[in-house]
């Protein structure tokens, strides 16, 4: 009988070191943990039975006293051919959350994944937040998804991006843990540079991870020039205006020696005038008063900064309107003269609602998911 999730101790989460503490716990030596990590992480078995390397008599303990599966695939949906798959999982306790994973032709495995059950920062062109947010998940529940969509595609995930539902920096000590838990040799083994992190810009904890010196790369949800326009996107501006984001932006690039990407979802006629653009390539290139390590030139400010242009993807039930290609470019073109990099980003699975700011949890029941023969 599988015990209760909840009521029993959650592996996936774990540290090694909490792992080596949990088997001596159990009276067995410390590096029974190092085995179950291998077998949790990098082999995705669903059970402790499979765990063909442990002493048989300790699996069925480990059952009693544990369990493993922090999320339940319950169907998908697909797009691009098969290249894009948008997973539904139900947590422990009949919570959902959206993943979507996409296969890219240069050998690139991206996953996308989710830190929240919902959202709580209210912007107000994403679908996400519409229903608000019911709750945090756990380090176990965030890492589980890049496992489970391992065992279901039978592919080792190369990417991994903290974009799908929720802010990712709200949950700070859960995502921080599961970017270690990814990225560490006895965990998923992702590269930390393969490993991107986005904000609507929680100015205190882009300083606490500065702190981090991780080399993973953050995107921070921009979407305005202005205060005035931000503040109506995107309701945390009125917290943290524009001005103390890009101090702390500043920060981080200087303390981590990583570039920022700003993520820029276009809506016509909202946010996407060209003057709008060429007030964006003002913004990014303006040195900062004083302080001795500020860049010199307008040039060296620029290339603190990537900007990644988002045309709108459809949400049922807002009135926003993407912008056709010619009023993108008319956008990019006076941050390009400025000197920042800039590029349109090539949307995977709008149709299945699987693109940046579609999660929602709502997309048909009934296609049941099954592992990977592979």
């Amino acid at each position: 009988m599988t015990p209760r999730a909840g009521t029993t101790t959650e592996i996936k989460g774990m540290t090694l070191e909490e792992l080596e503490a949990f088997a001596r716990g159990l009276g067995e030596p410390g590096y029974r943990g190092r085995q179950i990590a291998h077998w949790a992480y990098q082999r995705s078995v669903p059970s402790f039975a499979e765990m063909s390397d442990l002493p048989a008599a300790l699996r069925p303990r480990l059952e009693a006293v544990a369990h493993l599966t922090s999320v339940v695939p319950v169907t998908d949906v697909r797009a691009d051919n098969g290249e894009t798959i948008k997973y539904l999982f139900r947590l422990a306790d009949g919570a959902t959350v959206e993943t979507v994973f996409m296969r890219y032709e240069d050998g690139r495995r991206s996953v996308c994944i989710s830190t929240q059950v919902g959202c709580g920062m209210g912007c107000t062109f994403c679908a996400t937040g519409l229903a608000g947010l019911t709750r945090n998940l756990t380090a176990g529940e965030i890492v589980d998804q890049v496992v489970q969509v391992h065992r279901l595609t039978g592919e080792r995930m190369t990417n991994v991006v903290f974009m799908g539902m929720g802010e990712p920096l709200a949950n700070y000590t859960a995502t921080l843990k599961a970017v270690r838990l990814l990225n560490a040799p006895y965990g998923l083994g992702i590269g930390m540079r393969h490993l991107t992190v986005s904000t609507v810009g929680l100015v205190p904890q882009i300083l606490n991870l500065a702190d981090e010196k991780l080399q993973l790369t953050l995107a921070v949800s921009l979407h305005a020039p202005t205060d005035q326009l931000r503040s109506e996107l995107v309701p945390i501006n009125r917290r943290w205006p524009i001005a103390e984001l890009l101090g702390a932006c500043r920060a981080y690039a200087t303390t981590t020696g990583r570039r920022i990407s700003f993520e820029y979802v276009l809506m016509e006629g909202v946010n996407d005038r060209p003057e709008l653009g060429v007030k964006l390539g003002e913004l990014l290139a303006e040195r900062p008063a004083g302080g001795a390590d500020a860049p010199r030139s307008r040039r060296e400010e620029g290339s603190l900064w990537h900007v990644n242009l988002i045309p709108w993807n459809p949400v049922y039930g807002l009135q926003y309107r993407r912008p056709g290609m010619q009023r993108v470019e008319a956008f990019a073109a006076p941050l390009r003269r400025q000197g920042i990099s800039t590029t349109v980003r090539v949307e995977r699975g709008v149709e299945i609602d699987a693109a940046c700011g579609q999660l929602r949890r709502t997309h048909a029941v009934g296609i049941r998911v099954t592992p990977s023969s592979t």
